[in-house]
């Protein structure tokens, strides 16, 4: 199954964020505004601007369930981002990455290893995921991994 058959809202409006991405490139990040990793907004927004031309979208997924750091309603995600860090790049309404009422997508996620073989259940706030045009992972990256690191600029690439 392609990562883009799953359906998950958008962050504001109605229909399925994943339908833009379609035949994209994309990077899918467990998103939250009060964590200590928060700052990356600013390197996604960047990498979202470096290869949105060549058909790649980053796709943040706004997730509490990381001790309560997204606690805010969707109008409130919204005006973070746009304020603190000019966010262009779709977002998708709030939803569970792991756990009982996880979201189909990260079900699917979550069956791809990382660089160092882990698989399973998302580790924290910003876990990435590369995401070819065919809605294949063929990536991904720990929380710390920054978002304009070289293997993931290396991975992105690769998937254009």
């Amino acid at each position: 199954m392609s990562v883009y058959d799953h359906a998950i809202a958008p962050l504001m409006g109605s229909g399925n964020a994943l339908d833009e991405a379609k035949g994209k490139v994309a990077l899918v990040v467990n998103v939250a505004s009060r964590c200590g990793l928060t700052p990356q907004y600013e390197a996604l927004q960047a990498i979202h601007g470096r290869f949105a031309d060549k058909g790649f979208s980053v796709i943040g997924v706004p997730c509490n369930q990381f001790l309560g750091q997204e606690p805010g309603t969707a109008e409130e995600i919204k005006e973070f981002c746009d304020t603190r860090f000019n966010v262009t790049f779709p977002l998708t309404t709030k939803v569970d990455v792991n756990g009982d009422h996880q979201h189909s997508l990260y079900r699917q996620l979550n069956e791809s290893s990382d660089g160092e073989g882990y698989s399973g259940d998302i580790r924290w706030n910003f876990e990435k995921f590369v995401v070819d045009r065919s809605g294949k992972v063929v990536a991904r990256f720990h929380p710390k991994t920054a978002p304009d690191a070289p293997e993931v600029v290396a991975a992105i690439e690769s998937a254009l």
